[in-house]
């Protein structure tokens, strides 16, 4: 039985505003390029999926800047031609930094106050996973998450970032829980799936745009109202 579920911040709990799909023919519009946004959500699972194999190769950040830049091409080349462009990648680097310099905010999905309310009101332990690098306390308290809350480890304060088993383990330390005791829920499979599992936490899927068909060794989700029934 659960005592504790972790989830996954970006496109878990909250989403870009304005969409990054969004952003994203913007920025290809400004230098020129027209891009199909239907493939859009498709292309960024499976960019954000390479960006969590690399990662877990070797971390992005611990890269030199010429690696990085790289490496940033690669991604963006991979959601550009779910859009239906083929170019250089030195214009993939480009639009990927046109994209950096964007303003956007977070909002959160109209499934999370419900599910973590009903999670805790069930008893158990939320905690949040995430591989971001910033201080999230005055976020959660805009999303009005901070109360359903009991924990959150980043990769700022671990020193190593999803799939690596020491984010996991440091949450599980937080938790005060077995691994086979915990959910953990997240929209990547490398990152969240793998590296769940990798510990003994129990793996969740979540696929809000029907992008995963191919995924059968988890449970898949499209809402995370569905996530109480795994408890």
């Amino acid at each position: 039985m659960a005592r504790a579920v972790t989830f996954d911040f970006y496109n878990t709990l909250v989403h870009f505003d304005p969409p990054r799909e969004e952003l994203q023919v913007r920025a290809c519009r400004e230098l020129g390029l027209e891009l199909d946004r239907k493939g859009l959500v498709r292309g960024y699972a499976e960019a954000d999926d390479f960006w969590s194999r690399e990662n877990g190769r070797r971390p992005i950040a611990e890269r030199l800047p010429e690696e990085q830049a790289a490496f940033y091409a690669e991604y963006e080349l991979r959601v550009l031609r779910s859009g239906g462009l083929d170019v250089p990648a030195e214009v993939a680097g480009r639009v990927f930094q046109r994209l950096r310099q964007f303003k956007y905010g977070l909002a959160a999905f109209p499934d999370v106050l419900p599910t973590v309310k009903a999670l805790k009101g069930r008893g158990l332990i939320v905690g949040l996973i995430s591989n971001i690098r910033r201080d999230l306390d005055g976020l959660f308290q805009e999303l009005g998450l901070t109360p359903y809350l009991d924990f959150v480890v980043t990769s700022q304060e671990a020193g190593v970032e999803k799939p690596h088993p020491g984010i996991f383990l440091a949450a599980l330390a937080k938790a005060g829980v077995l691994p086979a005791e915990a959910l953990h829920v997240g929209d990547q499979y490398q990152a969240d799936v793998v590296g769940a599992r990798a510990v003994g936490m129990r793996p969740i899927l979540l696929d809000r745009e029907g992008v995963w068909s191919e995924v059968t060794d988890c449970p898949v989700i499209r809402s995370l109202s569905e996530v109480t029934a795994y408890l």
